[in-house]
């Protein structure tokens, strides 16, 4: 069994912000691979289902952001995982906007998020980076994450969010490559292989023969 995790604050009013695309990738998961239906636990929300031969709880905490760890905590041990089994998917300052990075351990670089998990279970658990960009100034980071994707981000989230989802089942298989492959799929799809420069150009048309006879042999000919 494994537990994914997204992140992000609960609530009506955080719904549309950066810092909640961890819950909105588990979302998206959820709907397209017919999860059951939300329901409280672990001091968050939890939804159950499969992907491909994995059993897979979904966990999105209500601790808000920085107590994050709680919940993850109260789940891990519930089940008895080891933080191995553990995948949390978050949002990333330092990845432009729709990059998604896979990676198994490491620090937490200042994420409140993961610095609560590091906290309750250690650092050996894998993380889905995924690009929110940064604003540009460290004292406005807070203002920005905590403020909705603009309307101009819709494309790009939309299918990031979508090739999450696709390559779910191979991210719980512990295939990262695949998984890292069907969403360059969805946000970076590879441009046609059809061009002008390699279809073969239309023959010209041939022009007519220009007949050298003389009149009197062109008449002579008629009556041949």
């Amino acid at each position: 069994m494994k537990l994914f995790v997204g992140l992000g604050n609960p609530g009506p009013k955080y719904a549309g912000n950066r810092h909640n695309i961890g819950f909105m990738a588990l979302d998206r998961i959820a709907a397209d691979h017919g999860f059951s239906p939300w329901k409280k636990a672990f001091q968050g929300v939890v939804a159950e289902g499969r992907l491909g031969a994995e059993k897979i709880v979904l966990l999105k905490p209500e601790t808000f952001m920085n107590l994050s760890g709680q919940s993850v905590r109260a789940a891990v041990d519930f089940y008895k995982l080891d933080p191995a089994a553990i995948t949390v998917f978050h949002d990333e300052l330092d990845l432009a906007p729709g990059k998604c990075r896979v990676k198994q351990g490491g620090g937490h670089a200042g994420h409140n998020g993961l610095r609560s998990i590091h906290a309750h279970i250690g650092e050996d658990y894998g993380r889905v980076r995924l690009g929110i960009g940064h604003p540009g100034q460290k004292d406005v980071v807070a203002a920005y994450v905590l403020h909705d994707f603009a309307k101009a981000d819709a494309d790009w989230l939309d299918d990031l969010l979508r090739g999450l989802s696709d390559g779910a089942a191979a991210l719980a298989e512990g295939d990262a490559a695949r998984f890292m492959n069907a969403v360059a799929l969805r946000t970076a799809p590879p441009r046609s292989s059809t061009s002008r420069t390699d279809a073969s150009p239309a023959p010209s048309p041939a022009e007519p023969q220009k007949d050298s006879r003389s009149p009197l042999q062109q008449l002579l000919d008629r009556f041949r």
